[in-house]
């Protein structure tokens, strides 16, 4: 069903075809949503056999040179046209491709919350068939300029996403960073970008006054922070990361993950990931700061 939209929010000089598409339960809807609200012609699993005719539309209308439009795991068979139909409308009008994903016990829960049957049938099992999805669409995910997993965003964490990356806003906005604490002796977190070991500052849990607190505490995080080579780290981890997440935004990335580990998670880990969290905010990004071993 198409969306036209009467007044977009930014004038738009040159046309532009935003395909999205991905697993099913990953937030297609949510960023077909957020770009019509940006003012594009908004139009949901249009048939991929019309997307040539739609593209020369978007190229010589005066009225919808801005649109976006749904291809997923409903095409059926058709979807295996899909890659060579993207290369041919690239050639007719700019074209953006984002592939939206989640990590498949996201993808269950999310269809265990809203009791609604996969797209593939009820034949196999969800699980099943998010399987089989990955699979049928992995030749498109090559594709992508835009691969973005929504696993940990909320609804309205993807429509800022969207929102910033195709909005213009400035730079610093169009990448989601989650800053965590870990321990290693429960793993390192599986959707780790980049990980800082700080094992190699003096341990809180060794001195008894220290040891039932958190490194949020303001006593643990003055002894942690009294030491030279914490400042040191603290300095130089700041600076780095404000020099590569920049790099990271112009590769297309929408949201960065970093891991502070120590042994147990409770108190040295805790004391940095805040002090990094700062830091970026301060250099003006949005970061999310969360603690998985810290005890409540």
């Amino acid at each position: 069903m198409a969306r036209p939209k009467s007044s977009p929010k930014e004038p738009r000089q040159h046309p532009e075809l935003v395909v999205i598409t991905g697993l099913s339960g990953s937030g297609k809807g949510t960023t077909l949503k957020a770009l019509e609200d940006l003012g594009y012609y908004a139009v949901d699993n249009l048939p991929i056999g019309l997307i040539p005719k739609f593209s020369e539309l978007i190229k010589d209308s005066s009225a919808a040179r801005h649109a976006a439009i749904v291809v997923d795991i409903r095409e059926g068979r058709a979807l295996k046209q899909f890659p060579a139909i993207f290369k041919k409308i690239r050639n007719i009008v700019p074209t953006r491709l984002i592939f939206l994903e989640s990590d498949d016990s996201t993808i269950l829960r999310r269809f265990s919350e809203t009791r609604r049957p996969h797209p593939l049938g009820t034949e196999d099992t969800v699980a099943a068939s998010v399987r089989s999805e990955r699979e049928q669409l992995a030749p498109i995910r090559r594709l992508a300029d835009h691969i973005i997993n929504t696993s940990k965003f909320n609804v309205h964490e993807l429509r800022d996403i969207i929102s910033a990356n195709f909005r213009g806003e400035r730079e610093e906005a169009k990448i989601r960073i989650d800053i965590t604490s870990f321990g290693y002796r429960n793993g390192v977190p599986a959707d780790s970008d980049l990980v800082f070991d700080v094992r190699f500052l003096p341990n809180p849990n060794y001195i008894p006054q220290f040891k039932d607190l958190s490194g949020r505490h303001p006593s643990v995080a003055r002894y942690i922070r009294s030491f030279p080579q914490t400042q040191e780290f603290i300095a130089r981890i700041s600076e780095l990361l404000v020099y590569l997440i920049p790099h990271y935004i112009r590769e297309g990335k929408s949201y960065l993950t970093i891991a502070f580990g120590c042994t147990g998670g409770q108190h040295r880990s805790v004391m940095i990931a805040s002090e990094i969290r700062k830091q970026l905010a301060r250099a003006g990004f949005k970061v999310k700061e969360t603690h998985r071993d810290m005890k409540r």
